[in-house]
């Protein structure tokens, strides 16, 4: 089956949580950035993609209905293209609350203890993907200058209206994870499940699952 779900927001926008409750839904298995990192294989499509070159999509996305987080959400654009019944979720959040759990998570990932951390568990297979996110992450989107709070917020908000200016109103959900299964439900054409909405992967947990995610890679990769 074709990718039916996009998500448009970046990570830590309750990304995890959504691809949980687009899981839930049926729309599975959801890519998120976890799956990128259990993949090294993956790599060269992401890295075609960051490239501006072709990307054959339907051989990255076998066996996925939806795609949220990164890499994904910057190709928002072509994979409307590509996937043209598909529909697109921006995840949204305080863009202050955004911005420090990013830093807490996402940008301590990449320096500092975490980083020589996983220069342990990375294999020589993976570097290709450790350095494709980080073309695509502090490269393509943040300039460099993720530490930069104002700098990193305009971004953020940039990306938000040039989502809003460019998905047809009628394939876009502007969605806050805080607002459960209703509006997600309703925009998907899905019964509200009677299950409570998950809510994962909060600041704490991060780098614990960085660490896991990366293990599994590793083993792949070897």
């Amino acid at each position: 089956m074709p990718l039916q779900v996009i998500g448009a927001g970046f990570g830590r926008t309750g990304t995890a949580s959504l691809k949980a409750a687009l899981e839930t839904l049926g729309f599975s298995k959801c890519y998120h950035m976890f799956e990128f990192m259990e993949h090294p294989e993956h790599a060269r499509y992401w890295d075609a993609a960051s490239r501006g070159k072709p990307v054959a999509w339907e051989g990255l996305f076998k066996g996925y209905q939806a795609t949220v987080d990164w890499p994904g959400c910057t190709f928002y654009k072509p994979l409307m293209a590509a996937y043209p019944e598909a529909k697109v979720v921006l995840s949204v959040r305080d863009p202050e609350r955004w911005f420090e759990s990013a830093s807490k998570t996402i940008f301590t990932a990449s320096r500092g203890g975490l980083r020589q951390l996983l220069q342990l568990l990375v294999t020589p297979r993976m570097w290709r993907s450790v350095w494709v996110v980080r073309r695509i992450l502090q490269v393509q989107t943040f300039r460099g200058k993720e530490r930069d709070k104002e700098h990193t917020i305009a971004v953020f908000q940039a990306h938000i209206e040039e989502v809003n200016r460019t998905v047809p109103p009628e394939r876009l959900l502007i969605y806050d994870v805080k607002e459960g299964w209703g509006p997600l439900c309703s925009f998907l054409g899905v019964p509200v499940p009677e299950t409570p909405f998950p809510h994962v992967n909060d600041s704490e947990t991060f780098q614990e699952n960085m660490k896991k995610r990366f293990r599994k890679g590793a083993v792949k990769a070897s």
